[in-house]
């Protein structure tokens, strides 16, 4: 007789197999007694020991007896073999999932199982032909090249020990040992980067609409949202056919030790998340400088991405943007514009100061003529001034519902918007290539297209992940923040991205697992990053700007740090 109740198949599921996995999905973890494990097979392990031991009753477990706790892996079809093994039906890659990441890539596309989706579109080329079973699957690829932009520093064994997890320790009905490298590259290459692309623009115009319907703002100018427009270098590993394509900056002849990927990034001041990319040459051989090659990508960027210059956004940009055709073609999309000068272009004043300092000018360019409002301002940091004047542009006339104090303020955002998001960007990436600091590990110019795409889609779902946490997170009970909401800016972007690793690991996106699981280890995820925070607004301030860590060695000189909020002086008319 059973000690255990056998719990009857509820009706409102319509299945038997639904209703037993009920308790699974509330409890998470099974419990059996040593004594009541069994081989099913007749003659012990069989010829290669590919089976499952089974629970051969369901004796009362007492204190003191010895249990395995088990940890569900996957809910699979069993295969009985004749000499009694019991096997998995199916393949690895059905099961394995990208954890709290995937999910969110799913709520961000609106889509369930948007990888698969994709996956099932894919026409595969190169040394990977038919539609055989194979060590991976285009599913499992796609996944594969995602992980790996996210643990620079373990090569295409571990990325896959780490995607597959405790699923290559099942006893599949086929024998699955893990992909070598070898395999990883044929796939890669079979792949191509149209699927990886694919996803990245339908995660990017998610997190578009996710900023549309919700105020992340941390910074206000006026009733617009800050955006922010910067370009970047992304090395990549030395190979003929990439430096044809993407050249080197910096050297007249192209002399640069590693090619660069050229990249223009739009993003959300407050969230720091990428709303659109565009990408091209670094502008090698002298044949356009810095601000030129970028310049390029914003034209580029105003027709791919034209639907997120709106009017109740103001895009923050340094001097490396401006050009009266180019701003001129950014308002007539109907958005505004906040733009510092460079020296040696010439303002024309167009009337008097405004009460608040700031005056109207003409710029002129290209044959156009376009009149912006100017604010000039100094800033003092700890007593000291700063050494250089701002001068900012603007298409905001209306001096009292934008003071030139906010817009001042608003173009410190850049920095959040651009500098630190393309550093967090870049951390994930660090140490990947063959050579220290952040690089592509990709050595052909469709790889290196491959892989940016899931560098960008990957590092975006860290952000994500992050603004999930800060939604379930609870205020601080003490401190400056006490009882103030949790912003995703609070929240440890490297912390979130370790957290999604970690829910790879444990398998917490097994599709074949129950809901109830799934949402339980989900929520598990989310509540431990929700604690991981950041503190924020530290007025920290250095002698001279910094893009990355400094290397210097013990003993050697040390950039002076200042902690003191900075003061903005808006430049005023001399009176007599």
């Amino acid at each position: 007789m059973s000690f255990y109740p056998v719990m009857p198949p509820d009706v409102t599921l319509g299945c038997t197999e639904d209703a037993a996995l009920g308790p699974l999905g509330q409890a998470g973890v099974v419990a059996v007694r040593v004594a009541d494990l069994a081989c099913p097979a007749r003659q012990g392990l069989g010829r290669d020991g590919r089976t499952a031991l089974t629970a051969a009753g369901a004796g009362r477990i007492r204190s003191g007896d010895l249990v395995v706790w088990l940890k569900p892996v996957a809910v699979a079809p069993a295969v009985v073999r004749r000499d009694g093994r019991v096997q998995a039906a199916g393949h690895p890659a059905d099961h394995a999932r990208l954890g709290v990441a995937e999910q969110r890539l799913d709520e961000l596309c609106g889509i369930p199982g948007v990888i698969d989706q994709v996956a099932r579109s894919v026409a595969l080329e190169g040394r990977v032909k038919g539609a055989a079973r194979r060590a991976m699957t285009p599913g499992l690829a796609i996944r594969f090249t995602l992980l790996m932009t996210l643990v620079p520093d373990a090569g295409y064994p571990e990325v896959l020990d780490i995607l597959l997890g405790d699923l290559v320790l099942m006893p599949w009905q086929r024998p699955f040992q893990v992909p070598t490298a070898a395999v990883a590259c044929t796939w890669r290459e079979a792949l191509g980067p149209a699927p990886l692309e694919r996803l990245r623009d339908m995660e990017l115009a998610g997190i578009d609409g996710e900023h549309r319907e919700h105020d992340y703002r941390a910074v206000t100018a006026g009733d617009l949202e800050t955006g922010s427009i910067d370009g970047s270098l992304i090395r990549v590993p030395d190979s003929p056919a990439s430096r044809q394509a993407f050249g080197s900056a910096g050297t007249a002849d192209d002399s640069s030790p590693f090619p660069q990927l050229r990249e223009l990034r739009i993003s959300a001041a407050s969230t720091r998340a990428t709303f659109g990319v565009i990408t091209g040459p670094s502008g090698a051989g002298g044949a356009r400088d810095k601000g030129e090659a970028e310049q390029v990508l914003l034209d580029k960027a105003l027709k791919e991405y034209r639907h997120l210059f709106t009017s109740w956004r103001l895009w923050v940009m340094d001097r490396n943007f401006p050009g009266v055709s180019r701003i001129k073609a950014m308002l007539e999309a109907g958005t505004h514009v906040l733009i510092r000068v460079r020296d040696g272009i010439t303002l024309r004043r167009a009337g008097d100061f405004l009460p608040d300092g700031s005056y109207l000018a003409e710029i002129s360019g290209g044959g156009i003529t376009l009149t912006v409002r100017v604010i000039e301002y100094t800033v003092t940091m700890a007593g000291r001034d700063a050494p250089e004047l701002f001068c900012l542009i603007t298409d905001l006339h209306d001096h009292e519902t934008y003071p030139a104090q906010t817009l001042a303020r608003a173009y410190h955002w850049r920095w959040v918007g651009s500098e630190t998001c393309l550093k967090e960007a870049k951390s994930a990436i660090s140490g990947a290539g063959p050579s220290t600091g952040p690089m592509l590990r990709s050595h052909s110019p469709g790889l290196v297209a491959q892989e940016h795409a899931a560098w960008v889609t990957a590092v975006e779902l860290a952000r994500a992940t992050a603004r999930a946490a800060a939604a379930v997170a609870a205020p601080a009970r003490r401190g400056r923040r006490a009882g103030q909401p949790v912003h995703p800016r609070e929240i440890s972007f490297t912390a979130a991205r370790r957290a999604i690793i970690a829910s790879v690991r444990s398998g917490a996106a097994t599709t074949s697992l129950p809901a109830q699981m799934i949402t339980a280890r989900r929520e598990h995820t989310l509540a431990g990053l929700a604690r991981r925070r950041v503190q924020v607004d530290r007025h920290r301030h250095r002698d001279r700007k910094t893009k990355a860590r400094p290397g210097f060695p013990a003993g050697g000189p040390r950039l002076v740090t200042r902690t003191a909020p900075a003061e903005i002086s808006v430049c005023q008319p001399l009176t007599a």
